[in-house]
């Protein structure tokens, strides 16, 4: 579904992705994990369009997306939910929804799926008429989950989306991830700072250390890889 081949990405002088090499199949949860600074929520920006690759091809269903604009790559069928949540702080829960689905044309359809996360989400059902920056943390997880969702999108791009959220909130997320895999066959590449929970979920893993790939495996070899152990899960 996914395919980059030597991506090269810079800001300014300072080249963040030296020559990145990933694929991920339709239907798969892929994470890629490393630690802070080491390229992986510029990999993220550069398949989004929202930073454009220096050199290098970025293929999605096999058509290339690298030199196209961010609201291109949309239409296609990728969404990101960006560390951080950036939800629309002074619109309300619906309305950040809206939001979501403005690329879409089928309107019809848009009421049944405010109706589906908010079955993954039940406390936006309460909250739905509040402003998003009067929401909670967590809630406002869910919400940019949520918006990114009413996308319909093909492949679902997740950065950190764990960060500052409680253990319970965070096993919910993590929970919402698997299901929106297996339900809604939405194939899923996460960047996440706990390595030993995005493994967990995870079909296969890429570890990135300064801009580079420097292994890639199924979840669980990764999991039980001395190096990787030592390195990111604090074994």
């Amino acid at each position: 579904m996914l395919k980059l081949v030597n991506v090269k990405t810079f800001y300014g002088n300072i080249q963040a992705l030296k020559g990145v090499d990933i694929e991920v199949s339709e239907g798969e949860i892929i994470t890629l994990i490393g630690s802070n600074g080491a390229g992986k929520t510029t990999t993220l920006m550069s398949i989004s369009g929202i930073t454009s690759p220096g050199s290098g091809e970025i293929f999605f269903r096999g058509r290339p997306i690298h030199n196209m604009s961010p609201d291109k790559i949309v239409s296609l069928g990728i969404s990101q939910v960006p560390e951080g949540r950036h939800i629309f702080q002074k619109l309300t829960v619906m309305e950040n929804l809206h939001m979501g689905a403005f690329l879409r044309t089928d309107k019809d359809s848009i009421s049944e799926d405010i109706e589906y996360v908010f079955g993954l989400f039940p406390i936006l059902t309460e909250r739905r008429h509040q402003a998003g920056g009067t929401l909670s943390g967590g809630e406002q997880q869910m919400l940019a989950i949520s918006r990114a969702l009413m996308a319909r999108p093909r492949l679902l791009l997740l950065d950190e989306p764990s960060l500052g959220l409680a253990p319970k909130i965070v096993k919910q997320i993590f929970g919402i991830i698997r299901k929106i895999n297996s339900e809604q066959k939405t194939t899923i590449f996460l960047v996440e700072q706990n390595a030993n929970l995005a493994l967990q979920v995870a079909h296969r893993g890429y570890v990135m250390e300064n801009g580079k790939i420097v292994l890639e495996d199924s979840s669980d070899r990764l999991l039980s890889n001395e190096a990787v152990k030592k390195a990111y899960l604090g074994l």
